[in-house]
């Protein structure tokens, strides 16, 4: 076989011998191995090493206009923990006139109270604002095969016999879901695609053929820069990134009082009466609490240290923050940062203000809990 027809079964990337810092790469000697996996790609599966590549997200978004030109079923997978930012924009005038399965995934790091229904029925509308009306909604966890093989049977009933295609935005579970089906109906181990907690990893189709002769493809993750994870170091990823189910928890403050989240984030209430505000965020992270008089001299003298992450030797990779400021006018709201978690404001009538690194994105919505 020639070196220009291999292909990494890890990424997609097209396997080369030329050079180190681009996609593909294999020491010449690796071409006589029988199955060919890039150098990225072994690293990352055996070592949890990532080689930095530098990718333009207009590579990825032109492979999803060519999803309108083909007759198959569209899989999108959004992130449970950041619905808002593992959002694509615009994704139907992508995809054409191809139904959509919107498959929920990372549910188990929800709490186990929460009211799935009612949570589907938010996403079903958040989707039509969106312009989307998917052929159907399931909740699903990829990393604990929870309803793996559920979402499989929908996908089959579906796609009536065409080729599958499963999008979403960077680090949404979707190599981890394909493993996973992989798992449950193959087993065979050499067909498992790289998955990883960080962006980018996919750098090109994934082909995966079915039984009846048509394909599953794995596209590569589409950037939304209004997640948290586009302004971190990689180490402070992992601190930020939930791996188990949240356990919310609950702050009773008084007007002019400030909650920090590690160094990620700031919470100032500014106006109102006492209120509850209840912190969905990875349970490993700091929050502290103090008035919002101390908050700017607290966060210059600490940031890095007690506030942290990130640390003292990642803190110049994470922007200044940028203000947002809240008039909460109904009863139990959340407010979203991206990627981080959110604020469940209990009481309404109170201006809230929300400080993250700029350009994360920091919404509003009706509680989902």
């Amino acid at each position: 076989m020639k070196e220009d027809k291999l292909i990494c079964p890890g990424c997609g990337a097209g396997i080369q011998t030329q050079d180190p810092e681009k996609p593909g790469y294999v020491p010449p000697a690796a071409l006589n191995r029988e199955i060919v996996v890039c150098m990225r790609c072994f690293r990352l599966q055996h070592y949890n090493e990532v080689q930095e590549i530098p990718l333009r997200n207009t590579d990825f978004t032109n492979q999803l206009h060519d999803l309108a030109k083909e007759d198959a079923l569209i899989v999108k997978i959004v992130d449970a923990f950041d619905i808002e930012g593992s959002w694509i924009p615009g994704f139907q005038r992508y995809i054409g006139r191809n139904d959509v399965l919107l498959l929920v995934n990372k549910m188990d790091l929800l709490p186990k109270s929460i009211n799935e229904n009612r949570l589907k029925d938010w996403i079903r509308r958040e989707a039509k604002e969106q312009g989307l009306k998917p052929a159907d909604i399931m909740l699903m966890s990829a990393e604990k095969k929870q309803s793996v093989e559920k979402a499989a049977a929908k996908m089959d009933e579906l796609r009536h016999g065409k080729d599958v295609y499963i999008t979403g935005c960077t680090n949404v579970g979707k190599s981890t879901f394909i493993n996973a089906l992989i798992e449950a109906f193959s087993g065979d181990e050499e067909q498992r695609i790289t998955a990883s907690g960080y962006p980018g990893t996919t750098l090109d189709l994934i082909d995966i053929p079915l039984d009846d002769g048509r394909s599953m493809y794995d596209t590569p993750g589409i950037i939304n820069e209004r997640q948290m994870a586009h302004y971190v170091s990689r180490s402070d990823l992992k601190t930020l990134t939930p791996s188990r189910e949240i356990k919310p928890r609950i702050y009773q403050l008084e007007e002019k009082q400030t909650l920090f989240i590690g160094g990620l984030a700031r919470m100032d209430f500014n106006e109102g009466s006492r209120n509850s505000f209840v912190m969905y965020v990875d349970n490993d992270l700091l929050i502290h609490r103090t008035k919002l008089d101390n908050a700017d001299t607290l966060y210059e003298n600490q940031k890095g240290e007690m506030l942290s992450p990130p640390g003292r030797e990642t803190l110049d990779e994470m922007p200044a923050f940028a203000e947002h400021t809240f008039h909460i006018k109904q009863p139990k709201m959340d407010i979203v940062i991206s990627g981080l978690g959110w604020i469940t404001v209990v009481e309404p009538d109170a201006v809230v203000t929300v400080y993250a690194p700029k350009g994360t994105g920091v919404t509003i919505r009706e509680a989902v809990i």
